[in-house]
């Protein structure tokens, strides 16, 4: 008869297999990496959501509000030969349109998407547009009377409100975006003269929610904001209001800046890409941004959502050229960088 020792080290092997099969890692679940320029508590909701439904996590990654949409873009273009985002929910469309020309974005034929205007998507499905906001002047109305309120952005640069008027630096976000646009629309000497004047006469924050703020406290009288930092004042009963600028019939018009879903070409999840895409266009989800906290303007023609800020159909709307102002960019932020003073 055989010892007993010899069937424990007959069987020791097997042991350690199993229990090494028992201790190996379970496959890794489904994932999609967002660059989010939306802001973190309007958006994390909706990330979890859809990993709720479709149980692809979501990996965002977030920037600073001072750096937004630029300091994103920067990264994707860094990564350009190892991308690791997926797709970029910007919270505006100029710098979409600068990742396009330089052949980083990942054509989508999205069905959801192909619903919306054509003026709200890529010829070549290439970034889509939904959840808009406006561009407006936000007023105490403590500190300004009815008859003194601003009616356009060049009210920013009177003398008579010198100090007492603010805007976001201009090298960041839906500000940058604007300049651009405005640089687009007037001409560079234009532009670059009522920027020069606008910087002598305001205070420049870090970005358009400090300007929100500035103005619910009295730190300033009015100022240059979007219509979601504006919203959070008004709903926390702070005594502003919103003004639409330049609606005069010869008047530039109010900016409405919508937002924009990419996928990079080259990523590394692309189906889990294009179902998280699709699951944003849906009216439903563009409708939780216009109810929600952000008050988003819905752009989908099917949406049934209650909208609470003014949409372009009921104001004149700026038609600036969103390509053209791409196209001068680089133009436009050298020289307000330099009248700022830098990043």
């Amino acid at each position: 008869m055989l010892p007993c020792h010899f069937f424990r080290l007959l069987f020791l092997p097997a042991l350690i297999l199993g229990l090494l099969a028992g201790c190996r890692p379970p496959e890794s679940a489904p994932e999609v990496v967002v660059y989010t320029a939306l802001d973190r508590e309007f958006s994390a909701p909706i990330f979890e959501e859809f990993t709720e439904q479709t149980g692809i996590r979501v990996r965002p990654k977030y920037d600073s509000e001072a750096s937004k949409t630029v300091g994103l873009v920067n990264l994707i273009m860094n990564e350009r030969e190892r991308p690791r985002c997926d797709v970029f929910w910007n919270n505006e469309i100029i710098n979409t349109y600068r990742l396009e020309d330089e052949g980083l974005l990942q054509p989508y034929e999205s069905p959801v998407g192909g619903e919306y205007p054509a003026e709200y998507r890529s010829p070549m499905g290439t970034w889509y547009g939904f959840a808009a906001r406006a561009r407006i002047l936000l007023v105490n109305r403590e500190l300004v009377g009815e008859a003194d309120r601003p009616t356009s952005i060049r009210d920013l640069a009177d003398p008579k409100w010198a100090g007492r008027v603010g805007i976001a630096k201009p090298l960041f976000g839906t500000t940058a975006s604007h300049a651009a646009c405005l640089f687009a629309t007037l001409g560079s000497e234009a532009a670059e003269d009522f920027f020069a004047e606008v910087v002598n006469n305001a205070r420049i924050y870090p970005g358009n929610r400090q300007v929100a703020q500035a103005v619910a406290v009295g730190q300033i009288a009015f100022g240059l904001t979007d219509t979601d930092d504006a919203m959070v004042e008004i709903e926390a009963g702070m005594p502003v209001e919103m003004v639409y600028p330049d609606q005069e019939p010869e008047g530039l018009g109010t900016l409405f800046i919508p937002n924009t879903l990419t996928i990079i070409e080259g990523c590394r999840h692309p189906e889990a890409a294009r179902q998280l895409v699709d699951f944003l266009l849906s009216p439903e989800i563009e409708g939780r941004l216009a109810e929600g906290p952000s008050a988003q303007i819905p752009l989908h023609p099917g949406s049934k959502a209650a909208v609470r800020v003014a949409t372009p159909q009921e104001k004149k709307a700026m038609n600036p050229g969103f390509g053209e102002a791409a196209d001068g960019w680089e133009r436009s932020a050298q020289y307000l960088q330099t009248l700022t003073g830098g990043p």
